[in-house]
């Protein structure tokens, strides 16, 4: 009788990705953080997962400001940009429906409770030009440096400390820019002269323009840049699930509707406290680091009295912005690693490292005297129905202009 023949050990049918076991971990650590800061106060519980959704949101679009602004001057291509426009169409609405619960008169010559309508002065002028000067020469803006230290880019990390330096030094300077040019300028808050119908509207309108300018300018030469093509229709339920779950952490999604869903979580935020914003925790953060160092800046004056992205010396531990921030970087994170994009990337050259501490650096202090960043003042302002959102959009793409001259000189 023939020997039977050995078997080799059946392979396992399945073997997990690394960065999928990471991500499975990072998961779990984040829902232990939510779970943790929930018993303390459930708003910090819904902060951290709004967070960790905006996270998410940011590195599978690739919803980048800076590449919005930048990508319409250099490449003439509005791809990013649209969707931008889309988001805050969708939290435009939303805000003004909110703000009509809090402060149903508008003409009282108050506004909304943080609302993100902040004077209009030379410093947001200045803030506008020098953040956008920043976000190019560093590659990348507050947000989107945020989720791509996430992905592993070094540069990014470099780039977040010069903010952070960029926060402590417009701290030290604060005080005269308050005095000189913040404190007696107007707030223009359309709802005050409009009501919420009129000043909804004159917003969406506004968006409307500014995206068939948007056409425009792609009309004059931008490349054809087009989504992903859909995938084929699948048969059994397996394939289903598992095209899903692609389509969802495996492939890119497209700006626009990483838009809607930055969109829709801006409005929920502010619905629980207050609308996005970044800058303004990461201020609380440079001064405690300032202390550290014998740098600590003194009373800033006025801050109290402005709403949005303010410059914030001390305070407890643990805020609304801190697990917020926590939460966009893990859920960046969880991201990069569900998708299998995460990667040291280290700058072949050393100039990157320089360009991305002083972009940064710029970034930083252009936040703090314009009351925030490309989210703050910007994405959260338009919606906010204030005049400053838009002033400080057309400083942002002169400043993007600017950058570009700057890089293309940089070897």
């Amino acid at each position: 009788m023939a020997k039977p023949i050995a078997q080799p050990f059946a392979q396992p049918a399945f073997r997990a990705h690394p960065q999928t076991l990471a991500g499975l971990l990072v998961l779990a650590a984040t829902a232990a953080v939510i779970l943790t800061v929930s018993r303390r106060d459930p708003e910090f519980g819904v902060f951290a997962a709004l967070g960790l959704g905006f996270g998410v949101a940011l590195q599978r679009s690739r919803f980048c400001f800076n590449a919005a602004f930048r990508d319409l001057w250099q490449f003439r291509s509005g791809r990013t940009m649209k969707g931008v426009i889309v988001g805050m169409s969708v939290a435009t609405v939303g805000f003004g429906i909110h703000m009509y619960t809090l402060l149903p008169n508008p003409s009282l010559g108050v506004v909304a409770p943080e609302a993100h309508a902040t004077p209009l002065s030379l410093a947001l002028v200045v803030g506008g030009l020098l953040f956008g000067i920043g976000m190019v020469v560093a590659g990348g803006c507050v947000s989107g440096s945020i989720y791509r230290m996430a992905e592993g880019y070094v540069a990014s990390w470099v780039s977040f400390a010069g903010i952070m330096g960029g926060l402590l030094l417009a701290a030290h300077t604060w005080n005269w820019w308050w005095e000189h040019f913040i404190r007696d300028a107007p707030v223009v808050w359309f709802p005050r002269y409009l009501g919420y119908g009129g000043a909804v509207a004159l917003t969406l309108a506004g968006l409307l323009g500014t995206y068939l300018l948007v056409l425009w300018i792609e009309s004059r030469g931008g490349p054809d840049i087009r989504e992903a093509a859909q995938p084929e229709p699948v048969e059994t339920f397996g394939a289903r699930v598992r095209a899903l779950v692609h389509a969802v952490v495996g492939r890119g999604w497209p700006v626009a509707v990483g838009g809607i869903v930055v969109g829709l979580l801006n409005v929920f935020s502010y619905d629980v406290h207050m609308p996005w914003r970044v800058v303004g925790e990461m201020s609380r953060w440079a001064s405690g680091f300032g202390s550290l160092v014998g740098l600590a800046p003194g009373p800033l004056q006025g801050t109290e009295e402005l709403a949005a992205c303010t410059l914030t010396v001390g305070g407890g531990l643990l805020t609304h912005g801190l697990v917020l921030n926590v939460g966009l970087f893990g859920g960046s994170l969880l991201a990069a690693l569900a998708a299998h994009e995460f990667k040291v990337r280290v700058p072949r050259n050393r100039v990157r490292y320089l360009q991305s501490a002083a972009g940064g650096l710029a970034m930083g202090y252009g936040a703090a005297i314009a009351l925030g960043c490309t989210v703050g003042a910007f994405f959260s302002a338009i919606p906010s129905l204030a005049l400053n959102g838009w002033v400080f959009a057309v400083a942002l793409a002169g400043g993007a202009f600017l950058g570009l001259q700057v890089i293309r000189r940089i070897p």
